[in-house]
Parts: structure tokens; C-alpha cells; sequence
């Protein structure tokens, strides 16, 4: 059955929800049960409980993997304004928007075939010998076209059995199927209360977080870790001045380590309890989710001197600037000349370009040719490993940067998907919140990747995205601490000391406004008031007045006009 509602068609057999224009939107395979509940229950109220019990049947899941699908779903019909999708307070959800059904071949059912005939009318003595011929072919058709049937149904039926036996061989189905994992309590070595309350908590944000992912499936501890495939254990530490947590995932069939991580948080005056439950849950849980998403999309054929070669360029970019852009660009080019089946030297090379567009450090022509590369080498990764972690981020990344902001918040939800403590995946929904005019969603995503803090590496992103919503809402005073703090971890990139100029000239701050231009200058040198901008193709009314004010404030504090 094909269903339609407001222009769109779920098509159920195909597993697929069409725009208007017969464009595929991708949606997550929760998201897509969860619309079809929705569409073939249109009109009618359904309850939290019941959403969860239909869409996650026998799985443990916090109400945030709810939440989540339901935003992937508005996301995918343009809801903006929760008018299709609406909540209805203290009952649940109710899908607003009239729904039909149709045979997807289009074709006539035997009745209505039936009905279409015309009535036969009593024949005549003259054309009785006639009529005996006719009915006699009839038959011998009849026959003929049933032999053909049972001959068709016959060799249908060896196929299956054939298709059958393959497919049961051992091993098969259950390697196919999601992995599972169970999360132990997480130990406190100290016996102190005020630990052991520390742990249980930030183990519940763990357990809590893997129930979110979409390829796996967690169970509970204490009734089925021994059937889980992966065991993760963990211990919580408290020092003077920092908690740590460690932990380990064994395989259950052979008690084999496949994965060990640490991660500390300071005990600092800005950092309440809740605060740090949070980053000790998301530091290991961020390491976890990459390394389960590496054990479920092996590639074998990737080369190890191709992930040196990845590690290397990685290691160049992470402190921005385009020297190190140009020479990790070198590294991996070459490196895919070696080896051109390699998906990972693709998807890092493809991050990478995307990052060039960005910075601007890529333009012109040579954009364009970026970005029709980028795009063949993610459809080509993506075709290969659909559920892979850096192929969906770097993809999400591309959609941001290529200014199709709709289809962006459908691809970076996907990445989260499958890590849901992804702060680049959170920041790239930032920056396309902004882009549509939704600065108060883009300051709160924002928060939520400073929250979770993972990968630290990036960590400047996020915060000079909360510098730039708050500036776009004229917040300057509270933009100020966040842009700083960019600055204070990655001081490379020029447009951070630009936006901290403009929110300085804002608060009447002149000769603090002309020094930071200054600085920005001196790292994009060439900058003017026409080519800072990002494009502004499908951005927002909203976001296009709001971005122009700050503009102004630039030019003020001293952007050449250009």
C-alpha cells in the first residue's frame, strides 16, 4: 500500500516517504515506522506508551528516542509549525492531515473487474453452434493459461526454497541482524554514597543513550547480558579535582576485549553535578558508539597504511588553518591515487573539502569542482556503507554547506542515529536552524553539543555557533563569553574574531570592536563585506535581516567594504 497525505506518499513495500515532487526524503528506519503509525492512525490520539511499544517493541528506550523520531518525522514533512504532528496535552499525539490508500500497481481489483464487464444477453438459436466453438476455446484458453500458472508457481516455489535454504544457512540471519549490548551497573571501588549515586546515574545516561542507536539493541543487565552479544562493565573514580570513568566491552561468545576507553571531567565551579553526569555519560558513550559503528561496517580491504595516511591529515586539520588544510588535502589525495576503493580516504577526504568550503579557503571554480567531487564520493560511500558513522556526518556536512538546509536536518538526525552524542552532528543542526531563521533551536542544539562536549577536538565549533545565535538574536553581551571561549581553544580561524567585533561595536565597544577586525583580518586576509557572508540561497527572510545587521556592525568595527 502506497499512503498519502499533503502532497507525500509512504510507500511501505519500498520502505520510502516521497516528497511532492517525487524526490525521496530519507528517514531512518524508526522514523519511517513511527510516520506509517501515524498515517494509518490519522485522526486518531496515540499515547507516548503506545508509540514506544509499537516502534520499539521488547526494547528498552528512554522517552528521548521518542522524541527523536518524532522531530526526524516533523523534519521530513517541513512541520516547522507542529501543525500535522501536533501534541495534545496530557494524551499523546495526533496526526492532523487526511490520509488515502491506494494499490500501488494501480491495478483493478477482481470485483471492480467483474463489475466493468458488460452483462452478457441471452444468445440466439443462430448463434448457438457458434457460442459451443467459443466456449470450447475458452476452455482450451483457460487450460492453457492454468498449466502456465502452475508452472509458474511451481518454479516460484523451487526458487524460494532455494532463496530459503541460502539464507538459513548457519549464521547468516543472526549475523544480519542488530547486534545486542547490555550495560552493567557501573562499579564505585570507593563505597561512598555520593559515588555510587554518581555512577548509577551517569550508567542510566549511558544505557539510555545506546537505546537510542539505531542498529543495536539493548537489554537489560540483570535478566539477559549473557545473551547480549557485547557486555560493556565500568568503574567511576572521584579524585580532588576530576571524576573518571573507565570502561570495557568484552564479546560474550568469546570473552574477548574489543574495546577499552577512559574519560575524566573536572570538578570545577562551572560544572554542576548534572553537568558532569552528562559528559561522563557522552565521553564514553561518544567512543563506544564509533567503535560498535566500526565493528558493524568493517571494511577489510581498507588498508592500514590508508588509516595512517587518514590519521595523519586528521592530526593536520585539527588546529585550523589553511596551510594545514592544504597539506592534509596533498596527504589524502594521494593516498586515494594508491588506493581508489578506499571509502575511508574518501569519506576523510570529502570532510576535508567540505571544511575548505566553509573556511572559504576553497572558491570560485574551484568550489564547484569541490563540491561535485564531494558529492560523487559520498553517494559512492554512502551506497557502500549506508549505516557508517563518518559517511552520514560527512554527508550531513556537505547538505550544510551546499545550502540544502531540509534535507541537511534529515542527514545529520541519521548520523545521530547512529552516535547520539555527535557534537559535530548537533552543530551542523545549529547551523541549519540558523539558516532558517530558528535562532532560539540553534542556541539550544548548541548548548546540547557543549553539554555533551564529544569530540572535544571540535569543541570551538559549537561555541562560536552560540556566539553567532545569540548575535543574530542581538544578545551581544551574551555572545561575547561564548565567542572568547572559541577563540581561547582554536584562534585560527578568522571569522570567530570577526563575529566578536561586531558583538563588541553592538555594546559600544569601539576600540575592542577594531582590534578583533583587526586580527580577523590578519587571518582572512582579502576579506570584505561581500565575500564574509555565507551563500545565502534557500536561508530564511528571517536569518538574511538578521545576519545583515551584523554586517553592518562589522563594517563599523572596520571590514573593508570590498
Amino acid at each position: 500500500m502506497v499512503l498519502r497525505f499533503s502532497g507525500f506518499e509512504l510507500d511501505s513495500e519500498r520502505a520510502e516517504l516521497r516528497r511532492p515532487d517525487g524526490g525521496t526524503i530519507k528517514l531512518r528506519p524508526k522514523a519511517l515506522e513511527m510516520l506509517r503509525l501515524f498515517a494509518t492512525n490519522a485522526g486518531r490520539v496515540l499515547s507516548k506508551q503506545q508509540l514506544m511499544e509499537a516502534v520499539w517493541p521488547n526494547v528498552h528506550v528512554g522517552e528521548d528516542s521518542l522524541f527523536q523520531c518524532i522531530r526526524d518525522v516533523r523534519a521530513a514533512l517541513g512541520d516547522e509549525k507542529r501543525q500535522m504532528v501536533r501534541v495534545i496535552s496530557g494524551r499523546g499525539y495526533l496526526f492532523e492531515a487526511e490520509v488515502t490508500g491506494a494499490d500501488e500497481t494501480g491495478m483493478a481489483t477482481p470485483e471492480t473487474a467483474a463489475a466493468s464487464e458488460p452483462t452478457p444477453t441471452a444468445p440466439d438459436a443462430n448463434a448457438a453452434t457458434k457460442a459451443n466453438g467459443e466456449t470450447t476455446n475458452r476452455f482450451l484458453d483457460l487450460s492453457r493459461r492454468r498449466g502456465a500458472a502452475f508452472a509458474s508457481i511451481a518454479g516460484l516455489a523451487i526458487l524460494c526454497t532455494a532463496i530459503a535454504v541460502w539464507l538459513l544457512r548457519p549464521g547468516l540471519i543472526f549475523a544480519r541482524g542488530p547486534a545486542t549490548i547490555a550495560v552493567t551497573q557501573i562499579a564505585d571501588a570507593s563505597n561512598d554514597p555520593l559515588v555510587a549515586q554518581m555512577a548509577a546515574n551517569v550508567g542510566g545516561r549511558l544505557t539510555d543513550g545506546l537505546a537510542k542507536i539505531e542498529n543495536i539493541r539493548v537489554l537489560a543487565p540483570d535478566a539477559a547480558a549473557s545473551k547480549a552479544d557485547f557486555v560493556v562493565r565500568g568503574e567511576l573514580q572521584r579524585s580532588e579535582h576530576a571524576w573518571t570513568i573507565r570502561a570495557r566491552m568484552t564479546a560474550t561468545d568469546t570473552g574477548e576485549v574489543k574495546w577499552t576507553a577512559s574519560h575524566s571531567v573536572g570538578i570545577t565551579e562551572d560544572i554542576d553535578v548534572q553537568l558532569q553526569q552528562s559528559r561522563l555519560a557522552a565521553g564514553i558513550g561518544h567512543a563506544l558508539a564509533l567503535r560498535l559503528n566500526e565493528l558493524l561496517n568493517a571494511d577489510p580491504r581498507s588498508a592500514a597504511k590508508s588509516r595512517v595516511v587518514i590519521e595523519q591529515a586528521t592530526a593536520h586539520i585539527n588546529q585550523t588553518s589553511p596551510e594545514r588544510f592544504k597539506a592534509a588535502q596533498a596527504m589524502l589525495e594521494h593516498a586515494l591515487t594508491e588506493d581508489p576503493d578506499s571509502t575511508d580516504v574518501q569519506i576523510a577526504l570529502a570532510a576535508l573539502l567540505m571544511r575548505g568550503v566553509q573556511m572559504v579557503w576553497v572558491s570560485g571554480a574551484e568550489r564547484e569542482a569541490a563540491e561535485t567531487k564531494v558529492e560523487a564520493m559520498l553517494q559512492h560511500t554512502l551506497r557502500a556503507k549506508p549505516n557508517h558513522i563518518p559517511a552520514n556526518e560527512a554527508y550531513c556536512r556537505f547538505l550544510n554547506a551546499t545550502n540544502q538546509f531540509r534535507s541537511n536536518l534529515v542527514a545529520c538526525a541519521r548520523a545521530l542515529s547512529f552516535d547520539p552524542w555527535n557534537g559535530i552532528a548537533l552543530y551542523h543542526i545549529g547551523l541549519a536552524q540558523i539558516q532558517t531563521g530558528r535562532f532560539e533551536d540553534a542556541l539550544a542544539t548548541f548548548k546540547q553539543a557543549d553539554r555533551f562536549d564529544t569530540p572535544q577536538v571540535s569543541r570551538w565549533t559549537w561555541m562560536i555557533g552560540a556566539g553567532w545565535a545569540n548575535l543574530l538574536m542581538g544578545r551581544a553581551e551574551d555572545a561575547v563569553p561564548w565567542l572568547q571561549k572559541s577563540i581561547a581553544i582554536t584562534s585560527a580561524s578568522g571569522r570567530t574574531h570577526m563575529l566578536l567585533a561586531a558583538a563588541y561595536q553592538q555594546l559600544g565597544k569601539a576600540e575592542e570592536a577594531k582590534a578583533a577586525m583587526q586580527k580577523g583580518m590578519e587571518l582572512r586576509p582579502g576579506s570584505t563585506y561581500r565575500n564574509v557572508p555565507p551563500p545565502r540561497k534557500n536561508s530564511s527572510p528571517v536569518y538574511i535581516e538578521a545576519a545583515e545587521r551584523i554586517m553592518q556592525l562589522m563594517a563599523a568595527a572596520g571590514l573593508p567594504e570590498g
